[in-house]
């Protein structure tokens, strides 16, 4: 009786503990070891992304501590919700190196170089690119959307005057990427840390960050999952459209490379 009683207590708590040891292990091999081996396979090459979005974030930074180049950071990279679509548009892509006037730069960049880095080794450079920009453009254009809208809507809308703000930097690039993988390699723990923690920034101090940070989040899952479906949708489209040419008989007209002179062809006695 009184070892059962002891046992008992201890049984939910050992599930849990190894729930979280291998949740931890699971995590540790998709998000380190693995982009860690593609490293060591590929050298230094696999850190360009990395490397550039650092680089960038540190030179428009020093470029905007001088008068002149303030004025050329503003007109290359600076994007506000009034502009002209087609002009923030332009300006997107150069101003997720811009970084945010209101945040300090130097605690960021580390933030920015494993985001960029463990993505381009996990999911490839271009994959990685098309994530960082649609996130960052997601959130600019919601934020239009809000403005459109106006005050009220429960909390969605958002005044005129906030198209007067200065939308750049890198963070929501960083945010999206952190999603992404954290959802691709099925990593809950490094989803809360991140994801998690953006919802309860926005929770604890509302401004426009918070909600292109939610905006991105939201836009990183929403790419995660439509990734898996749309390449399983692609094998099971393409399986099916060789099953419906293999039963046509065309491919008999059609044969593989090589096939037709290896039936056609006849050797000749030397």
């Amino acid at each position: 009786m009184s070892d059962d009683a002891g046992v008992r207590p201890r049984g939910p708590l050992r599930r849990f503990v190894l729930f979280v040891g291998r949740t931890l292990y699971g995590e540790w091999h998709g998000i380190v070891v693995d982009p860690v081996g593609q490293l060591v396979r590929r050298g230094l090459s696999g850190l360009l992304l990395a490397f550039v979005a650092v680089f960038g974030v540190i030179f428009f930074h020093a470029l905007a501590q001088h008068p002149t180049g303030a004025v050329i950071v503003r007109l290359t990279g600076g994007v506000k919700a009034c502009l002209p679509l087609p002009l923030a548009l332009l300006r997107t892509p150069v101003s997720l190196y811009v970084p945010a006037l209101d945040l300090p730069v130097w605690a960021g960049i580390t933030q920015l170089f494993f985001a960029f880095a463990l993505a381009e080794l996990a999911l490839g450079r271009a994959r990685t690119l098309v994530i960082a920009y649609a996130t960052t453009l997601a959130g600019t254009l919601t934020v239009r959307v809000m403005i459109a809208l106006g005050p009220g809507w429960w909390g969605f809308g958002l005044p005129p005057e906030i198209g007067q703000v200065l939308d750049t930097g890198p963070s929501a690039a960083v945010v999206g990427l952190f999603t992404y993988l954290s959802v691709v390699r099925r990593a809950p723990i490094v989803f809360a840390l991140t994801g998690g923690s953006m919802v309860w920034e926005s929770i604890v101090k509302p401004n426009l960050a918070g909600r292109e940070h939610l905006i991105a989040v939201g836009a990183a899952i929403v790419l995660a999952v439509l990734h898996g479906r749309c390449r399983r949708l692609w094998d099971s489209l393409g399986a099916l459209l060789f099953s419906a040419w293999s039963r046509s008989g065309l491919e008999r007209l059609f044969p593989p490379r090589g096939e037709g002179r290896t039936r056609g062809s006849r050797t000749q006695p030397r």
